[in-house]
């Protein structure tokens, strides 16, 4: 079953009022047997491809930080089982429900419990899962918006119960969505144009932000096709930063990612800098801060902020948000969808 498509900027428009209703519906799904069920996880696997493998940097750093052994996977490298793996549950996460890999890794996990992680309900994932949590069938973009941000809630807050965590940090961040937006676009669009010169964009972050690392490199390439590499902050220092130029820097974090950004500006290169941290912009340094939240919810926060940049560099690149250049018909269960591309205008498919 396809979810409902929107077009990209509505899923921005949209998003603060999507994640509110989110957040409620997955608290009320871990108040329950799902939720009493994960409390008593201890060696979690997680498994996803695209945007849902970059979101599970989020709860492996979350239950890591709270002595909980945990590792993520590309779903594509279990298809044929999990020999080597010691894990007592396999999590997948497939908006969709749909993701080929992802469903082939659920079928291959024989006598290994599983949850998966959705937003289209149902789904030939969610039939395969022994528990699922889903978003709710929200309504999302073809390049992830709310589903997206969704999805990093939903991890948050299964990571929190196996982890034995007090609580959560969501309460008041859809608002706070809707104000670092405002604050983002103030700020992009004074380096929009030059930004949409770059010949590519390095996309850096550390911890929790290596989400928001992967997702801003995969979203660069999507929304105004711009090659974009993500890079962990301690890895870019020891030697990949040196093919800086004529490039746009993307540097999430408020650790060694400040003197980072101020490395690159002063060297010339045009950098943007989402950090908590108070920085005083400067030539090639412009700064986007943050209020000071827990992990998750900063990784939204940051997401919004990438959102705003993709949207602005399509638009002043000329290229349609929604167009799409390669459509494969064996990375979804089914093949193509011909509703998940309402809104787009396909070049090719392969």
């Amino acid at each position: 079953m396809p979810g409902t498509r929107i077009t990209f900027l509505d899923g921005q428009a949209g998003q603060p009022q999507a994640l509110e209703r989110v957040i409620a519906h997955v608290r009320r799904q871990l108040d329950g047997p799902v939720g009493d069920r994960l409390r008593h996880v201890r060696r979690p696997l997680l498994a996803g491809i695209g945007a849902s493998y970059a979101a599970l940097a989020l709860p492996v750093e979350v239950l890591r930080r709270h002595g909980v052994p945990a590792q993520r996977v590309l779903a594509s490298e279990i298809e044929a089982g999990l020999g080597g793996f010691d894990t007592d549950l396999l999590i997948g996460v497939s908006q969709s429900g749909r993701s080929s890999e992802t469903i082939a890794a659920f079928r291959a996990a024989r006598g290994v419990p599983t949850l998966a992680v959705l937003n289209v309900t149902p789904s030939s994932l969610g039939a395969l899962a022994g528990l699922t949590v889903d978003l709710g069938n929200e309504p999302d973009s073809c390049a992830s918006t709310v589903g997206f941000t969704g999805t990093v809630i939903a991890l948050d807050l299964i990571a929190g119960l196996i982890a034995g965590r007090e609580g959560d940090a969501w309460d008041g961040v859809p608002d706070q969505a809707h104000a670092v937006r405002t604050r983002a676009a103030h700020t992009i669009a004074a380096l929009r144009a030059r930004a949409a010169r770059c010949v590519a964009v390095d996309c850096v972050g550390s911890g929790a932000s290596r989400v928001t690392a992967e997702e801003a490199a995969l979203l660069l390439r999507e929304v105004p096709r711009m090659p974009a590499a993500a890079s962990v902050t301690r890895n870019y220092l020891h030697g990949e930063m040196e093919s800086a130029g004529n490039t746009l820097h993307l540097v999430f974090g408020c650790g060694r990612e400040i003197a980072l950004a101020r490395s690159l500006s002063a060297a010339g290169h045009l950098t943007l800098l989402v950090t908590t941290a108070r920085v005083k912009a400067s030539e090639n340094l412009a700064v986007v801060r943050l209020p000071d939240t827990a992990p998750g919810a900063r990784v939204v926060l940051e997401t919004v902020v990438t959102q705003e940049l993709v949207a602005a560099l399509s638009d002043e690149r000329n290229v349609p948000i929604e167009s799409i250049v390669f459509i494969n018909d064996d990375t979804k269960e089914g093949g193509v969808v011909v509703a998940d591309f309402e809104h787009s205008a396909p070049v090719a498919a392969l």
